[in-house]
């Protein structure tokens, strides 16, 4: 079993940033990645951005590419997602993710780009 601690979010202007966190404890060494997803009403839940434990490689949607940026800190086993030049098109609710054999989520953290 995996537990997830999300936080971050809110509410920012066009333009700005935000940081999520998201804390994972429990069977950490079976993590084999760690990312981020997120939902707008009316759509479907998509891939923002994804960490690979083995190697440390990364995934980013087209949209986000350039302005989101994904790091792990493997010391205290938790996964941030730095947003910069947010836009209102990235309004939505955020979810951790993390990969075993099975999928973990977070509870989910509101992020609106409202001015």
């Amino acid at each position: 079993q995996v537990q997830l601690v999300e936080s971050g979010g809110g509410l920012v202007q066009p333009g700005g940033s935000l940081r999520l966190s998201c804390a994972a404890s429990g069977d950490i060494f079976s993590i084999n990645a760690m990312g981020w997803y997120r939902q707008a009403p009316g759509k479907q839940r998509e891939l923002v951005a994804r960490i690979i434990s083995s190697g440390g490689s990364t995934d980013y949607a087209d949209s986000v590419k350039g302005r989101f940026t994904i790091s792990r800190d493997n010391a205290k086993n938790t996964v941030y997602l730095q947003m910069n030049s947010l836009k209102p098109e990235d309004t939505a609710v955020y979810y951790c993710n993390v990969q075993t054999w099975r999928p973990y989520w977070g509870q989910g953290t509101q992020v609106t780009v409202s001015s």
